[in-house]
């Protein structure tokens, strides 16, 4: 077996023993593999390994994938920072944006979302950790911002996104990923289903706490190399 999917199947069973201790069900977890930085052949081993859901943040490095890998029938998700000039390849070509922090991004998306395409899921992205180097909204703003994304068209909002602070502390994981919890829990009224939340360190508290997509790069890829 080849490293990317025995990463795959590693992640597979941290799911599944997480899911054990938090009394979940496993399939209620989507493992969203964080292709970014890694080539298109890369997504094609994970994909015959049978990984089908892949996560992008750098537009250009993103649409060239999709370009290559066309044959394939994958879920992009895109999970970076969404700039206003992005907003139409965005909405154009993938099925899920993570990062909406600002209701303008949201208007733009739904204003290029193509009519004959399903709704595009959305999630808002919220800044649990305060830190200023960390994109999201408010917590204390968040729920206003659902409720504008929520009315309008072509965007099916699906619940919340976080990125918080790195520690090796576990409880201090879970505390930041119940405050996304919180949030998610308020705004019942929405029909949200969705909480992304937790990666490679940090998995078992978010799915302890709630996640239902854990987005994972490093634990299947490998380190990755920035240029």
């Amino acid at each position: 077996m080849g490293a990317i999917p025995a990463g795959l199947q590693v992640c597979r069973e941290r799911i599944a023993k997480a899911c054990a201790a938090a009394g979940r069900d496993p399939r209620a977890v989507m493992l969203l593999a964080v292709s970014k930085t890694f080539p298109g052949a890369a997504v094609r081993e994970a994909w015959q390994a049978g990984q089908t859901a892949f996560g992008e943040s750098y537009l250009q490095e993103a649409l060239a994938k999709l370009d290559e890998l066309a044959d394939l029938a994958i879920e992009w998700h895109f999970i970076g920072p969404v700039q206003s000039n992005k907003t139409r390849p965005i909405a154009e070509r993938f099925a899920w944006v993570h990062g909406v922090d600002r209701l303008k991004i949201a208007e733009r998306l739904a204003e290029a979302r193509p009519g004959e395409a399903a709704p595009l899921n959305v999630c808002i992205q919220v800044n649990v950790s305060g830190e200023a180097s960390k994109h999201g909204v408010a917590p204390e703003e968040a729920l206003t911002l659902a409720r504008q994304v929520a009315a309008l068209p072509r965007l099916k909002l699906r619940g919340f996104m976080a990125i918080p602070r790195e520690t090796d502390d576990p409880a201090e994981q879970r505390g930041q990923f119940a405050r996304l919890r919180g949030l998610f829990e308020q705004a019942a009224g929405l029909g949200l289903d969705t909480l992304s939340m937790g990666m490679s360190g940090d998995l078992e508290a978010a799915i302890m706490e709630g996640a239902t997509i854990v987005r994972v790069g490093t634990a299947i890829f490998g380190k990755r190399e920035y240029i």
